[in-house]
């Protein structure tokens, strides 16, 4: 009888590394979830900081490292996104945690009209209308009496004091209105990051990530395998427009307080994010996260050089670009091979004998 050999062979993404990091990972969440039992208030709104540039970070490199569009203007969708909320909260009288919900929709609705003219400009054209829409909607709500005008106005006290989702923290933790906002904010934080993570790895996973992927490398040629660019395109640019507008109206839920040249500050919600991205490997979901926890150290280690600050962030952003071009992540795993994210797909298994199995229907 002829020996015939069964194939077995079938995708897999995951490794040995990614499986061991999910059930670290499993526990760093449990343990963030329990902080607030036993760190102190500062350290809350530390982490509220890195979590909330963690989800902007992570929203900017699902635009540029995995669809190609480098945009310099992702401050309008955190100014939009937080203006949102505060004019469902002041006008409408939501409760702020309902109108975060609102605002990143409201950011995404934002993003249909821009879409339709940004998609004409390519490459640095692209960059630059990005940023010239950011002024525009700036200048825009810099124009609304009703929420301060270019002056700003701050969230209303019984708003934000009178939140059933605050008194419940304030009775669990048995602490002050103050102290559970920011306990709740840093939970609405974790959430949203984690969330975030998740389903950026998702779609990367599944086809129309490989899509994505095809449409960043060679535009032409995914065009070419039935890849319809465009939509993919528009699709990943709502997505981290939602996502964006639900940041910044997080992060000013927090904050309390409005401006539009804060809300649609270039250097805090886009320069920063950018560099995140750059130093800690852009194209990657764990670069943001490396490149998070590498700019907040820097951030407090040049606290006290001033106006030099920008500047040694920009030549230490250099000096990464230059020796390692892939980010610190991308260096690490090009020497080491571990991902803890991994979305390549490779073939596991190989022919198997029948003998082994008992015949071909063993």
């Amino acid at each position: 009888m002829t020996d015939v050999t069964l194939s077995r062979w079938k995708v897999e993404t995951r490794t040995r590394a990614s499986a061991a990091f999910a059930i670290v990972a499993a526990l760093v969440i449990l343990l963030a979830f329990a902080a607030p039992l036993f760190v102190s208030r500062s350290v809350l709104q530390d982490l509220f900081f890195i979590l909330t540039m963690l989800v902007l970070a992570q929203n900017w490199n699902l635009l540029a490292g995995y669809a190609g569009l480098v945009s310099v203007g992702q401050q309008a969708f955190v100014g939009f996104g937080a203006y949102s909320m505060f004019a469902l909260v002041i006008l409408a009288g939501l409760d702020p945690l309902a109108a975060i919900l609102l605002a990143g929709i409201a950011s995404a609705l934002l993003a249909i009209p821009t879409a339709f003219f940004l998609f004409r400009l390519q490459g640095a054209y692209f960059a630059i209308g990005s940023w010239v829409i950011a002024e525009v909607v700036r200048l825009a709500l810099a124009q609304w009496k009703m929420l301060g005008g270019g002056t700003g106005t701050s969230l209303p006290r019984e708003a934000t004091r009178d939140m059933p989702a605050l008194k419940l923290v304030g009775e669990l933790f048995g602490v002050k209105s103050s102290s559970a906002g920011d306990i709740l904010t840093y939970w609405l934080a974790l959430l949203l990051a984690i969330a975030t993570i998740g389903l950026v790895y998702r779609l990367l996973r599944s086809k129309q990530g490989l899509g994505l992927a095809a449409v960043r490398d060679n535009q032409e040629a995914a065009r070419s395998v039935g890849v319809d660019a465009r939509r993919m395109k528009t699709l990943v640019y709502l997505a981290a427009a939602f996502g964006t507008g639900l940041a910044g109206a997080l992060i000013y839920v927090q904050k309390a307080r409005i401006s539009p040249d804060a809300a649609f500050s270039v250097v805090d919600w886009t320069a920063y994010v950018i560099f995140i991205v750059v130093i800690g490997g852009i194209g990657t979901i764990e670069g943001p996260i490396v490149g998070v926890i590498v700019f907040y150290i820097l951030q407090n280690l040049l606290a006290d050089y001033g106006s030099w600050y920008l500047l040694i962030l920009g030549l230490i952003g250099i000096v990464i670009m230059l020796f390692a071009p892939r980010g610190l992540w991308g260096l690490f795993a090009e020497r080491t091979g571990i991902q803890l994210f991994p979305v390549r797909r490779r073939l596991a298994g190989g022919p198997v004998s029948p003998s082994k199995k008992g015949g071909p229907h063993g």
